[in-house]
């Protein structure tokens, strides 16, 4: 799966959280995110586009915000669909909320090759 088509099917499954997703379809979804965000970010940096939230010292832009609010579901459900096809449930999202220690693991089992054939979640994508 190439760069257009793992984009287009993340936003195609915007909130879809079940079946499964390859590894390239939730790494290139990555790169996509980073992208926008990193865009986001530079264009409020130089736009000035800034809001300091309640009690923060920080300055956060106003198209980062946006764009994060925008992608924050598909990147969920892609990352939900990406540990079903390793046999997971999505629920080990929650892995992410300790920190490293559950980021490192996060980022193993997303690297991981998946379940050959189906699964409990769905048909192997790699098949199709």
């Amino acid at each position: 799966m190439g760069f257009g088509t793992a984009v287009s099917t993340c936003f195609q499954k915007y909130v879809v959280f079940s079946g499964r997703a390859r590894r390239s379809e939730f790494w290139w979804w990555q790169v996509f995110y980073v992208v926008v965000l990193g865009v986001a970010f530079g264009a409020d940096n130089l736009l000035g586009w800034h809001y300091t939230p309640k009690d923060s010292a920080v300055g956060v832009g106003w198209l980062y915000t946006v764009a994060f609010a925008f992608l924050a579901l598909p990147s969920l459900a892609v990352l939900f669909r990406r540990l079903h096809d390793t046999g997971r449930s999505g629920w080990w999202w929650v892995l992410s909320w300790i920190c490293c220690v559950g980021e490192i693991l996060l980022f193993v089992f997303c690297i991981s090759r998946g379940t050959q054939g189906p699964n409990q979640y769905g048909p192997d994508p790699q098949a199709s």
